[in-house]
């Protein structure tokens, strides 16, 4: 279905944790997070139900996220649940990729059809800093696990953070050379752990992409938050996702549901819809709140704006 701006909502962002065996400087407090309540978070049963009912909506792509997915019990099972969704087309999942070696055979045999890796550094030092003891060994084993599955093209997620991986740039784009790999830069987002100190580490995606030079621009497909380069007679890409200088939010085609049960229509708001107590004490105004929530998707994110109220807008009335 498309939404109050003419835009077709098909793209469906799940989480299904908000744990995770990282501790990203930017995304996760040194300590973690607290474990929530088993009955205070979605049922795998309640997000496929979910699925089921956006499927008959338009949503034709799941994308599974986190926290980090793959340390979720029972992820391989769940993934060949939505696998028969009817007109679920694309699964995919973002990982930050230590146990990716260890599921990607039974995932792919799931269902699965594509992977994204956030990986902000192939230095062991360097990663283990940035992730606060994570081994980039176990994430370039999974890399090479799936690209040998043909789970391609492997999307690999850069968050470029001033003082940290500059110099590595370089490096990454080179992984592009080869293998059917896309490397897509994004720019560091004021938000979560990162909302005190990302305006004095940001690096712009273009001067990043200044510092590489010799790209070919290649041609922009409107569902995709990337723009695309290529090195010459590379076999892979460079993209380059830029929420802050340059947002993608008139051809944004997604909305997104947490794992506590929060429906979002828009992935950088915190206007939200409890869907929780929708399937479980209302499932049958499933389909009609799904359907309000992505008509009301709102204009653009307001990740800039001096008053973040801006961007929030109160969606009660459609849960309620």
């Amino acid at each position: 279905m498309k939404d109050q701006y003419n835009r077709k909502i098909n793209y469906m962002r799940i989480s299904i944790t908000d744990l995770c065996n990282l501790r990203c400087l930017y995304c996760m407090p040194e300590k973690g997070v607290a474990k929530k309540r088993h009955v205070d978070m979605l049922s795998f049963e309640e997000i496929t139900e979910i699925a089921k009912v956006a499927a008959t909506l338009g949503v034709d792509k799941i994308r599974v996220t986190g926290g980090e997915p793959l340390v979720k019990k029972g992820i391989v099972d769940f993934i060949g649940g939505l696998s028969k969704i009817d007109g679920i087309k694309d699964i995919a999942i973002t990982t930050n990729g230590i146990l990716l070696k260890e599921y990607g055979k039974d995932l792919k045999k799931a269902g699965l059809k594509r992977v994204n890796i956030s990986i902000d550094s192939l230095k062991p030092e360097k990663y283990a800093e940035i992730t606060r003891g994570g081994n980039v060994n176990k994430v370039l084993d999974g890399i090479q696990e799936v690209i040998a599955l043909g789970m391609a093209p492997v999307k690999l997620n850069v968050v470029v953070i001033g003082g940290h991986n500059e110099d590595e740039v370089e490096d990454f784009v080179k992984l592009t050379q080869n293998d059917d790999i896309e490397v897509r830069f994004i720019e560091l987002m004021p938000i979560g752990e990162a909302g005190n100190w990302a305006k004095h580490r940001f690096v712009s995606n273009e001067k990043i992409k200044k510092n590489i030079g010799n790209l070919i621009p290649l041609a922009h497909h409107t569902s995709s938050p990337a723009k695309y380069y290529k090195l010459p007679g590379a076999k892979g890409k460079v993209g380059f996702i830029n929420p802050i200088s340059s947002h993608f939010c008139g051809e944004c085609n997604r909305i997104r549901m947490t794992s506590d049960g929060k429906l979002k229509p828009c992935l950088h708001s915190d206007a939200e819809i409890d869907i929780m107590n929708i399937v479980r004490n209302d499932p049958d105004r499933l389909k009609e709140v799904l359907a309000e929530a992505m008509f009301s998707k709102p204009q653009q994110h307001y990740l800039l704006a001096e008053d973040y109220q801006l961007g929030k807008r109160n969606m009660s009335e459609i849960g309620g």
